[in-house]
C-alpha cells in the first residue's frame, strides 16, 4: 500500500485548522493545535503562502485562509450549482429524445463529463461521470470552445488529433465550424470521435452571458440523424438540446440567449 506524504497531511491539516477558526491564528498557535515544530509550521505556511493558500496579517502577523483557496473553491461550487441547476432538465430531455444526455465543462485542454443521464431503455451503460471527451471533435467540445475564450486558445495550440475519417483537425477548417456553431447556437458530432455515434450540444450561460458549460445528447447515427440524411441530425432532438440548455441558462440567471 502506497504512503502518505506527510508533508501534504501537514498542509491539509493546516488549512482545516484556518477553515475551522473565526479568527487569525499565529504561528505559535499553529504549531501547537498541530503539534508541530515552529521550524516545520513555518516552513509548511511560507509555501502555502506562497501558492496563494494562505495569507498573513502584516500588521499581526497571524495566518488566514488565501484567496487562491477560495477560488478554487468557488470553482467547485458553480460546477456543483450548474450539476445541481440541470437535474431535472436533463432528466427530462433523455425521456424526451430517447437518448443518453451529458453536462460537461472546460477542464485543462479537453470537456470533463459532470453529468450523465442514462439513455431510457434496458440496454447496458457505463457512467461517464469524470470522462473527459476532447474539445475539436466532440459536440460539446465544439460548443465550449466556440463560446469560450480560454477553450478556444486550449484547441487552437494543441494538436487535433484524428479519431476517424470525419474528424476536422485543420484549424482553418476548424474555425469555420465553430463560426457555424456560434451562428447555429449549436454544435453536432456525426461519427468524428467514435464511429457509428452522433452527437449534439448547446451552450449554457450564467447570469452574466459567460459561458459556463454545454449540454447534448448522444446516440446511434440510425436514431439521431434523419433516415434520409445521415450526417444531418433530426431537427426536433436539436430543438430539444437548445431548449434544455435555455431552461438550465434561465435557471442560473441568464435572461437573453
Amino acid at each position: 500500500m502506497a504512503r502518505n506524504i506527510q508533508s501534504l497531511e501537514r498542509a491539509a491539516a493546516m488549512l482545516r485548522l484556518l477553515a475551522g477558526g473565526e479568527r487569525r491564528l499565529g504561528l505559535s498557535d499553529i504549531a501547537s493545535a498541530l503539534g508541530l515544530a515552529k521550524g516545520t509550521a513555518h516552513g509548511i505556511l511560507r509555501t502555502l503562502q506562497a501558492e496563494g493558500f494562505v495569507e498573513q496579517d502584516a500588521a499581526s502577523g497571524r495566518y488566514q485562509l488565501g484567496a487562491e483557496l477560495l477560488r478554487l473553491g468557488n470553482s467547485y461550487l458553480d460546477v456543483h450549482e450548474l450539476r445541481a441547476r440541470a437535474l431535472v432538465w436533463t432528466d427530462d430531455l433523455a425521456r424526451s429524445s430517447g437518448e443518453a444526455v451529458y453536462l460537461g465543462v472546460l477542464h485543462q485542454q479537453g470537456v470533463l463529463i459532470v453529468h450523465h443521464v442514462f439513455r431510457p431503455d434496458d440496454s447496458r451503460q457505463v457512467l461517464e461521470v469524470g470522462a473527459m471527451h476532447p474539445l475539436h471533435s466532440t459536440a460539446l467540445g465544439k460548443v465550449i470552445s466556440a463560446y469560450d475564450p480560454v477553450a478556444h486558445s486550449e484547441v487552437a495550440e494543441t494538436e487535433r488529433k484524428e479519431f476517424t475519417a470525419r474528424t476536422v483537425t485543420g484549424l482553418t477548417e476548424f474555425e469555420s465550424v465553430l463560426d457555424l456553431t456560434r451562428a447555429r447556437g449549436y454544435a453536432e458530432d456525426v461519427e468524428e470521435t467514435w464511429e457509428g455515434v452522433a452527437s449534439v450540444a448547446a451552450p449554457i450561460h450564467d447570469r452574466h452571458r459567460m459561458p459556463v458549460g454545454a449540454i447534448g445528447i448522444t446516440g446511434a447515427v440510425e436514431r439521431v440523424c434523419k433516415p434520409d440524411e445521415q450526417g444531418v441530425p433530426r431537427a426536433e432532438l436539436i430543438a430539444a438540446v437548445r431548449d434544455c440548455a435555455r431552461a438550465v441558462s434561465r435557471d442560473l440567471g441568464a435572461s437573453r440567449f
